[in-house]
Parts: structure tokens; sequence; C-alpha cells
């Protein structure tokens, strides 16, 4: 049984953006952030304006990502945030405005706020695409936060393992209840390819994210290979779309964000006039 999608407020900072897409995973470490800072990355480098918005409020990973750890967004006007770009990409994360080394210890509504509150509190400005790194997991928070922005769409992370494929399942049926489309279905560490000897082999098993996306008539949008270098630039801060524009793996990168701007083609800005929130900066 589906529910009815809230209509949510949408404050004079979202009204320039005209598309917000989601990559979402039912369980950490499948690669969730990797894929949406790679995607943001591609999608960039096909001409788009966008924004990544880092909203794993336990766990952000963007800043180091993106290399760009230990620098504060600039306020302005009291109480807007400036997002700090990097690699051409506006960026902001709740990780530019805590210690590292601090734990987020937040309640559910907490958690909502925080994210409400930076969301809508910065000057995004005009973009074409502001993807959204959410959260691990399909709980009430996520739950929440799908419903408190006007998401265009849904990008599920999975990897082949059946434990992974199983709360990918439940993502999808997350999203589904609230009535956001899927967009499709990135699989992460489909298959390793021996840097020594070049034997391939499906660590994790093969395949998963084809059942997947046949069972929910979804769109596998890309598979990415189990590869020590994807991980390495991240942590350098230069994701292999930025490090390595050409690689095969960009490629990969580059033929997912073709797949999602060719079904969000004709899409216009999500809402309509609504009223604009008040978010205070306590």
């Amino acid at each position: 049984m589906s529910a009815t999608r809230v209509q949510p407020n949408i404050g004079p900072n979202l009204r320039q953006i005209s598309r917000i897409v989601v990559v979402a995973s039912g369980k950490g470490g499948v690669g969730k952030s990797t894929t949406a800072v790679n995607l943001a990355l591609a999608l960039h480098r096909q001409g788009a304006r966008v924004g990544l918005f880092d909203a794993d409020i336990y766990g952000p990973s963007q800043p180091l990502m993106l290399g760009v750890t230990g620098r504060r967004p600039q306020i302005v006007n009291g109480n807007q945030m400036v997002p700090i770009t990097a690699h051409g990409i506006k960026c902001n994360s709740v990780g530019f405005l805590v210690d590292d080394n601090q734990a987020m210890v937040w309640r559910g509504p907490m958690v909502v706020g925080a994210f409400n509150q930076i969301l809508n509190d910065t000057s995004w400005g005009e973009l074409d695409y502001l993807i959204i790194d959410m959260p691990p997991g399909t709980g009430d928070i996520q739950l929440s936060l799908a419903q408190s922005v006007p998401v265009t769409g849904a990008v599920i992370v999975t990897t082949p393992q059946d434990v992974a494929l199983l709360d990918a399942k439940r993502g999808i049926e997350m999203f589904r209840k609230v009535q956001v489309p899927i967009l499709g279905v990135v699989e992460n560490m489909g298959l390793h390819i021996c840097s020594q000897c070049g034997h391939s082999e499906h660590i994790f098993g093969e395949g998963g994210a084809d059942r997947i996306a046949y069972a929910y008539d979804v769109e596998v949008l890309g598979s990415l290979p189990l590869d020590g270098k994807i991980r390495a630039q991240c942590d350098a801060g230069t994701p292999a779309v930025a490090a390595e524009p050409n690689s095969k793996v960009s490629q990969i990168y580059g033929q997912i964000a073709l797949r999602i701007s060719a079904q969000l083609a004709g899409i216009g800005k999500p809402g309509s006039d609504m009223p604009s929130i008040s978010v205070s900066d306590d």
C-alpha cells in the first residue's frame, strides 16, 4: 500500500534547482557516497550545473572525498551559507560544520531538523541537479528526509551480496511508499579483476542488480568493479571522475549520468509556488 506523497515546503534557495536526485542505500558500506560524488562530477563534466548535499549526518564523507576538509562555508545575510566549490561542483555538508572527531549523537527529529536547516539555508544558486547523499538505511529518518524534500527521483546503490540486495529492495519499497520515482540501481563491487594476473571473479555474487531491476521494473544504471583505486582516489580528495576522467571507471559513471539525464529530460522544477520555511541558526 502506497502512502500519499507529502508535498514539502520549498524555500527560496531550492526554487532555482531544476532536479533533486537522492542517492540512497539500504545499508552502509556499499559505496553510496562514492557513487554520489562521482555521479555529481560526471553530470558536471557533461555540462550541467551541479550541487552535492552531504545529508549523511552521522557519517559525512564528502568533505574528505572532495579534498576540502577543514573548510567552512561563508555565512552571508545572517544565516545563509555559501556552498564550497570543489572540482567544479557546489557542496555543503554537516562535516563542514562540526569537528572531524565529534560524534553526532542526535535523535531522529534533530537529524531531520539539521538536514532541513542546512539544505534550505544554503545559497545553491541556479542548478540543473542537486545530488543528495542520503544516510544509509530505511528507517524513520530516511523516510522523513525523503518526505521533506521535493525529490525528483532516487538512485539505489547496492552490491551483489545477498544481504545488500535484501536491503536494497527495502530501499526501493520505502521510496515507492512515498511515491518517489526510482531512477535505477547502481551496483558496486560487481567484478574483481586481479591486478597481477588479470583473473576476473565475482567475489560478492553475480547478477543481483539485474534480478532486482527485473523484479521492480527499474533500470540497472551501471555496474562498477571492485577496484582499490576507486577508494584510494576518494580518500585522496580526487574521485575517479576528477582524477582520471578518461578511465574505464569514469566512463561507467558517465554512462550512469547520461541514463539519469535521459530519464529526467523534460521534467520541470520540483514543486510550485509554496510558502518558504523559516529556519534559525540555533
